[in-house]
């Protein structure tokens, strides 16, 4: 079984081909005219304002008018109308950009302090003494409720050797 859309209704444009009896050699859409008629006043005036005479001004405007009617109207269906297109405009124009502009100036070595002696290694003894110390202190300073046998659990949990994974094979 096949199932019809309505697309073929949407195709339709709503052109509008003359008067009666007199049809122009062209088919234009409605939209097409609103957009060309704006189009060729913006176009007039920018010409005229740069001093191009009275029948260069029309003829060219006529000519700069199709054209850009034509790619405006080539970016315009019913799935996207004139001011869908002149919203997603305007936004485009309004969108906050990236600042390129450099921030900061020269870098320099002049705040980087400078120490005479290398850092000296620690011991590991002194590295378990200090660790030692520090659980014996967590032990003193853990909740009078809990027991502390929990407390060693949890550390000898940790003290467990893992398993070194090798790339792309899990052990389990």
């Amino acid at each position: 079984m096949r199932i019809r859309t309505d697309d073929e209704v949407y195709r339709v444009d709503a052109v509008w081909l003359g008067p009666p009896k007199a049809t122009f050699p062209w088919r234009a859409r409605y939209v097409a005219w609103g957009v060309g008629s704006v189009v060729y006043l913006l176009l007039l005036t920018v010409l005229r304002n740069l001093g191009v005479g009275l029948f260069w001004s029309f003829a060219w405007g006529m000519v700069g008018t199709i054209a850009l009617t034509m790619l405006i109207t080539s970016r315009i269906s019913h799935e996207r109308p004139l001011t869908a297109v002149l919203t997603m405009w305007v936004r485009e124009l309004n969108t906050p950009r990236e600042d390129t502009t450099a921030q900061g100036g020269a870098v320099s070595a002049a705040a980087v302090r400078v120490r005479a002696e290398y850092p000296r290694k620690r011991d590991k003894q002194k590295r378990r003494a200090e660790r030692a110390r520090e659980r014996s202190r967590a032990k003193r300073q853990q909740a009078p409720g809990t027991p502390a046998g929990q407390h060693e659990q949890k550390q000898t949990r940790q003290r467990r050797p893992r398993k070194k994974e090798v790339s792309g094979v899990r052990t389990p």
